[in-house]
């Protein structure tokens, strides 16, 4: 007797360090935890929602993310077959950066088209609840990308995953479970960077992902002027949306696209959303938006969990240091080009130094002269730079009494350079841990 209590004991233990080691391994999944979560029943609130939006509980779903603005959509459909928004949930952690995930370990939230069935769903997870969200498509494997297990799923922490509040998850896998139940057979997952409107695609035009982000604005206008499910294919390794091949063609990942078919009135509908766009981006280009390009620490999450408890958010040091928009150079002839780190800094820098002086020849006669300041040593100053030297004159300066107007106290190097941090040192953290993905 006492052997058993001990074998189930050391049992026991080896089940908890199996669920540990998968939470510090990133987004692996594991059948470490009780199945009873998955039989949580759809908020009240949730379903006289779905009342007031002509929709029912076993009604098909589908999901719709966005990286940069954090956020998980919520999609229910009504007796008419026409889709529409039920919730929005805050997304609590992604990880990487905007754009598409390529390979194993890179950490990357995946971006396109992606399709969820029963089996795919997890009682058992490690991070609460889970489902798996079906990457790699036949698209990412018709351009060579690697990795798998990429989730939806609580515990907040993401290497590659769509990460949740054990709560939210709760909810969105019980409405995922009840239109399984009503039978639905596949749920249709649309995760996109950021929302797909002429505003961000103004922004994102020099973005080297662009012309992939602009398959992905074809898929996500076809069910904006639909509100149905996007019939989604692949061919020449490119989306393919609301098209069927003519007679006994087939679509093939690598193959040339075969004679494809589609409905006009649609098809006379995504166009006429396309050129709409397309003239609003024209004219916020017009009128000054410059093309940009967000690089981030390590992925994001939703403001709404910026003074939030959360114990097991992942890496919240990258989260702390935030997004930085790089801009980027279009180039002549519309050829885009991004500015180099290397050289945005120098500019910065360039600029600190301009300014540092500027602020000194208008500043008040103090006691040492710009001779002297001319004239500091190297290993007093800092370093040889025009702007080092600004600096140790500005601070060899008496402290400034009560009396002593704003302008004329010594600013801090911070204050007088104003030079941002590099998005090298930004991301270093990043590229030194891998995750498991």
């Amino acid at each position: 007797m006492r052997f058993k209590r001990a074998f189930l004991a050391r049992l026991g233990g080896l089940a908890l360090a199996i669920g540990a080691a998968s939470l510090l391994a990133g987004c692996e999944d594991s059948m470490t935890g009780s199945a009873m979560r998955a039989y949580y029943p759809v908020p009240p609130e949730t379903l006289a929602l779905m009342r007031n939006k002509g929709t029912s509980q076993n009604a098909p779903v589908l999901i719709r993310t966005y990286k940069k603005e954090a956020e998980l959509e919520i999609w229910k459909m009504k007796a008419d077959g026409h889709y529409t928004h039920l919730k929005t949930f805050p997304m609590c952690r992604w990880s990487g950066q905007l754009g598409p995930k390529v390979r194993e370990g890179d950490r990357q939230v995946p971006e396109g088209f992606y399709s969820i069935t029963p089996g795919q769903m997890n009682p058992n997870s490690a991070y609460y609840l889970s489902f798996n969200v079906g990457y790699p498509n036949a698209y990412d494997r018709a351009l060579g990308h690697s990795g798998g297990s990429i989730m939806v799923h609580g515990v907040c922490s993401s290497a590659g995953c769509f990460s949740m509040t054990d709560q939210q998850i709760a909810e969105i896998y019980a409405l995922a479970r009840d239109a399984f139940n009503g039978g639905q057979r596949e749920i249709q997952m649309q995760s996109y960077p950021f929302h797909m409107n002429a505003e961000n695609m103004a922004k994102y035009r020099a973005d080297p992902n662009i012309a992939f982000w602009k398959q992905l604005k074809e898929g996500s206008d076809n069910f904006e002027v639909t509100e149905a499910e996007v019939n989604v294919g692949v061919c020449d390794k490119h989306y393919v949306f609301n098209e069927t091949p003519v007679g006994n063609g087939r679509m093939e990942p690598t193959e040339a696209c075969p004679a494809l078919k589609h409905d006009d009135a649609v098809q006379a509908q995504v166009e006429a959303k396309e050129t709409e766009d397309g003239a609003r981006v024209a004219e916020l280009i017009s009128q000054g938006v410059k093309p940009i390009r967000t690089v981030y620490a390590d992925g994001g999450q939703h403001p709404s969990f910026a003074n939030a408890s959360l114990p097991e958010v992942s890496r919240p040091e990258a989260l702390a240091q935030g997004p930085v928009d790089i801009a980027l150079d279009e180039g002549k002839g519309g050829k885009k080009k991004p500015v180099p780190p290397a050289v945005q800094i120098a500019q910065a820098k360039a600029d600190a130094t301009k300014q540092a002086q500027t602020q000194l020849l208008a500043a008040p006669a103090k006691p040492q002269s710009v001779a002297s300041y001319a004239a500091a040593p190297a290993e007093k100053s800092g370093g040889d730079s025009v702007l080092s030297r600004v600096m140790w004159w500005k601070s060899s300066d008496p402290q400034p009494t009560a009396s002593t107007t704003p302008a004329e106290a010594a600013p801090t190097d911070a204050q007088s350079a104003n030079v941002p941090l590099p998005p090298r040192r930004q991301i270093s953290q990043a590229s030194a841990i891998s995750d498991q993905r």
